[in-house]
């Protein structure tokens, strides 16, 4: 089952369509650090990655159209940055949006049996224009339906509501399609955070400022030698690998505040908790920063993990710790296995794992669609 994969990123939605056996044989992201990681995670040679903007890759098409033939999927979250509640233009009249234009393109050129398109939630307020849109760019040839799925429902210890619009070309009803994911959910575990990242090493607040290439015990390793407990959530993220390393797991500088923010807040309370009243640096705006400073709950699920992180992780906070999530403890969250490995710098690494579908999530998802094929 042939599969190509648009605005790829690190990978989180081929590696889940992947599990359910789908076979990468293209993909395409602008950003060069995301697609290192790609490549370096997977055997995808690197002339069937394209490092570029996707109207250029419609421009060259002809170039890759050998490749192109009798693909089972296409998938990726085409971003619209002209996307508002109050915008009245047309998502593909917009020019901000010229990337759901030429995802849309791409389709309609490859003619692929399936294809899946994952956007944020809020989406859904222009889903009617956007069936409308993939119907007149593909000649009406795909029946197309939708949902709003949330990850926690899939095996994945986070709450995190993602659009799923997925259309076929072979007679096949999408919403039924739609109707037995949603089904597959009830079949699937469901863990906690503690489940998620309560058995990975504890790490020291780190205190310098400007030193993310300092390792240590205290706070943290880009990689080291490492034995995992076969916990339940280990043999559900890695199966039977016997995985030797941990990876990712490093502390970013906190300024000695946050710090003991991060240590007087109890699991669940935000800024304004009244144990950090008196150190609360944005006081005067509570209303609108009660969220600055989140502390995590061991016994529950995440919050969304979103690319912010890359700037700060005050909005997860270690329920036990006094720091933010590590990113391995971030990809844990999303469901990419131990041994998935993230390149470029640490703050890079936050917002490869941010913008990522939750691995179990597309595998959830690809084991319906496979079905059909």
């Amino acid at each position: 089952m042939k599969m190509i994969d648009l605005f790829c990123g690190c990978g989180g939605l081929s590696l889940g369509l992947e599990q359910a056996g789908f076979s990468l044989i293209f993909a395409s992201d602008i950003d060069p650090v995301c697609t290192s990681t790609f490549i370096y995670n997977r055997n995808l040679p690197e002339e069937r990655m394209f490092v570029g903007d996707i109207s250029n890759l419609n421009k060259e098409y002809e170039q890759y159209s050998p490749l192109f033939e009798d693909i089972d999927l296409i998938c990726g979250g085409p971003p619209c940055q002209g996307f508002s509640m109050a915008n009245r233009q047309r998502l593909i009249d917009d020019p901000r949006n010229n990337l759901y234009k030429e995802y849309l393109a791409f389709l309609s050129k490859v003619k692929p049996k399936f294809f899946i398109m994952e956007n944020v939630k809020g989406m859904l307020n222009k889903i009617d224009e956007i069936s409308e849109d993939i119907n007149r760019v593909l000649i009406d040839d795909y029946d197309v339906s939708h949902a709003v799925l949330n990850a926690r429902d899939f095996g994945v210890p986070q709450n995190r509501e993602r659009l799923i619009v997925i259309g076929n070309n072979i007679g096949v009803d999408s919403e039924k399609i739609i109707h037995d994911v949603i089904a597959s959910s009830k079949k699937l575990p469901s863990f906690t955070l503690f489940d998620a990242i309560g058995d990975l090493p504890e790490l020291k607040p780190n205190r310098i400022k400007n030193n993310s290439k300092e390792e240590n015990s205290e706070v943290g390793y880009f990689k080291i030698k490492y034995k995992y407990k076969k916990t339940k959530f280990y043999s559900y993220l890695n199966g039977d690998e016997d995985i030797q390393f941990l990876y990712n797991h490093k502390n970013r500088y906190n300024n000695d505040r946050d710090i003991e923010i991060f240590r007087r807040l109890p699991q669940g309370a935000n800024s304004l908790h009244p144990s950090i009243e008196d150190i609360m640096p944005y006081k005067s705006r509570n209303g609108i920063f009660k969220d600055k400073y989140f502390k995590l709950r061991y016994d529950d699920v995440c919050k969304t993990i979103t690319s912010h992180m890359k700037f700060d992780c005050n909005m997860y906070i270690h329920p036990t710790q006094a720091r933010g999530l590590s990113p391995r403890e971030a990809a844990r969250i999303q469901t990419f296995p131990d041994n998935f490995v993230f390149c470029g710098s640490q703050n890079s690494w936050y917002k490869q794992i941010g913008n990522a579908v939750p691995v179990k999530l597309a595998k959830a998802i690809g084991e319906e669609v496979k079905k059909y094929l």
